[in-house]
């Protein structure tokens, strides 16, 4: 598949965890990469390019950490301008259609923070219902997304390495068609350590 990562992360320069990421996806032949922030610091998104760039590619990617049980506030402008009626939705708007989308997460909380139990209140892919959502009125293909919880310790315990390689293993794995859908959507989000199951 032809991979296109958005990353979006207005604090990119001080969170070791996405840099690392954006390493790695760098990392990777045949990958497209856009820093979103770096692109558009004035968020003045070029809707043209973005809609070129979405029909050129299979699999659209968003690498960003969780706000506020969200997504950065760039990605919410880029999506109210660029998914347009007549284009990605409504009864003309099949451009998208039959194309993935996904997301590299990474979570400050720990996993147990996620669910009825935890201190947020929800587990993690409830949260994400607007990206799915969103997915499904553009007739695109929702994928579990790939997850980092509680990045700050990963970060002081050596943790964002192994997740990093597993990112650069989940866009080749997507690039080269070798993961197993259905496998990977039977997990609410995909970790590192679930990458020997759901790769070929």
């Amino acid at each position: 598949m032809r991979v296109l990562v958005y990353q979006a992360h207005p604090g990119a320069v001080h969170s070791m965890a996405n840099k690392a990421m954006n390493a790695a996806t760098q990392s990777v032949e045949g990958i497209t990469f856009v820093d979103l922030y770096a692109e558009y610091p004035r968020v003045d998104i070029d809707v043209a390019r973005e809609q070129d760039r979405l029909l050129a590619h299979d699999a659209i990617l968003f690498q960003y950490p969780l706000f506020w049980y969200s997504t950065p506030s760039l990605i919410k402008e880029w999506q109210d301008l660029v998914l347009q009626h007549g284009f990605a939705y409504g009864r003309e708007g099949q451009a998208l259609a039959g194309k993935y989308w996904s997301m590299g997460i990474t979570c400050g909380a720990p996993q147990e923070a996620y669910g009825a139990d935890g201190y947020n209140g929800f587990d993690l892919r409830t949260l994400l219902t607007p990206m799915e959502q969103t997915a499904r009125l553009c007739h695109m293909r929702f994928l579990s997304p790939y997850v980092l919880y509680g990045a700050l310790e990963k970060r002081e315990n050596g943790g964002l390495g192994p997740h990093a390689e597993g990112w650069r293993r989940w866009l080749i794995g997507l690039r080269d068609d070798r993961v197993l859908l259905e496998k990977a959507n039977a997990l609410d989000v995909v970790q590192e350590h679930d990458l020997n199951e759901v790769i070929q």
